[in-house]
């Protein structure tokens, strides 16, 4: 019986999955670390094999023949079911610690203080968290060893799996004396662009100012010119300069409630709107996670749950959401 599934058809079929994912042999051939003419030539043989075509090539982007598209759903179970399986078996008995890629201000503010209980209740699983930001896909995850990610955004993955945790809320905050120093900021009415603090990417694909436009569109307030202020490329830095009385950031909850509750920001008006992102925990397609991901999935989720009680005691929370 002659094996379809010899070398050369397994690194064709890989090649077009690749490329039917991306839409490009470019890009395919980025993620392989191969040449495009490389991806490009095996894909042809593929077709020249199936003898059909699985592309039609236009000058903009390649676009999946219907018999192309078959097999692309097709390839994509199979490749993401072998990779699961091969994850699992590979070296039994042993568990390495959970490699959890997570948005840097998020890590330091509300994650890093609580790992102490995950660790007390969870005693065999290992976890080493990796601040960065950079955006998740399958294969980059697989690529890069990374089992899990935290990733505050609108949950958009197309062959990953997000479950949000917590929700977030938006608010200005700044420093009592920042306060007292301008009493025009008893009321939104007195915000000059000037003064604010601005995170200059809150998620991937996100404009520089657009957490302050949503929250300035809720509540009423026309700014002229939003480029204005200071711009950092974290939230954790923002919030630094408002406590440093430099002017005033729109917080989010998880990274400023402790700064709330000791008095050291001050939430301007009360008037918090509810943000289109949140933090989810983004893994693996796979119905059924490893052990130690679900664990920290779980978890997750119940400090989630328990953060939210804690911040509806020290806020009154409206239910607004963006307009």
């Amino acid at each position: 019986m002659t094996n379809t599934l010899n070398a050369s058809v397994l690194s064709w079929l890989r090649c077009f999955e690749a490329a039917a994912r991306h839409g490009s042999f470019t890009l395919a051939a980025r993620e392989l670390c191969v040449t495009q003419g490389a991806v490009s030539q095996q894909v042809n043989k593929l077709e020249q094999w199936l003898e059909r075509p699985l592309f039609v090539r236009t000058p903009r982007a390649l676009v999946l023949t219907p018999e192309g598209e078959r097999l692309r759903v097709v390839a994509r179970e199979s490749f993401q079911a072998l990779e699961s399986t091969l994850a699992q078996l590979r070296k039994p008995g042993h568990r390495p610690p959970v490699a959890l890629s997570c948005s840097p201000s998020f890590a330091m503010v509300w994650l890093t203080p609580r790992l102490g209980d995950f660790f007390r209740q969870h005693p065999d699983i290992g976890l080493r968290v990796h601040g960065e930001f950079h955006a998740l896909d399958r294969s980059r995850m697989l690529r890069e060893g990374i089992d899990a990610a935290v990733r505050f955004d609108p949950g958009h993955y197309p062959d990953l799996r997000a479950t949000p945790f917590l929700d977030e809320w938006l608010l200005p905050v700044a420093s009592p004396a920042y306060l007292a120093a301008h009493p025009a900021l008893r009321s939104p009415d007195g915000l000059r662009a000037s003064m604010l603090l601005h995170d200059a990417s809150p998620w991937e694909g996100a404009g520089e100012s657009h957490e302050w436009q949503v929250w300035l569109r809720h509540a009423g307030v026309a700014l002229p010119d939003m480029a204005g202020g200071q711009h950092f490329n974290l939230s954790q830095l923002a919030i630094g300069a408002a406590l440093a009385g430099q002017g005033v950031a729109m917080g989010r909850t998880a990274l400023v409630l402790d700064e709330l509750a000791a008095g050291r920001l001050v939430d301007l008006w009360g008037l918090h709107v509810r943000s289109e992102a949140a933090y989810h925990l983004v893994r693996a397609p796979t119905p059924t996670p490893s052990p130690q991901v679900a664990e920290v999935e779980t978890w997750l989720l119940a400090e989630g749950a328990a953060f939210d009680t804690a911040r509806r005691r020290l806020l009154a929370l409206d239910g607004s959401a963006p307009k």
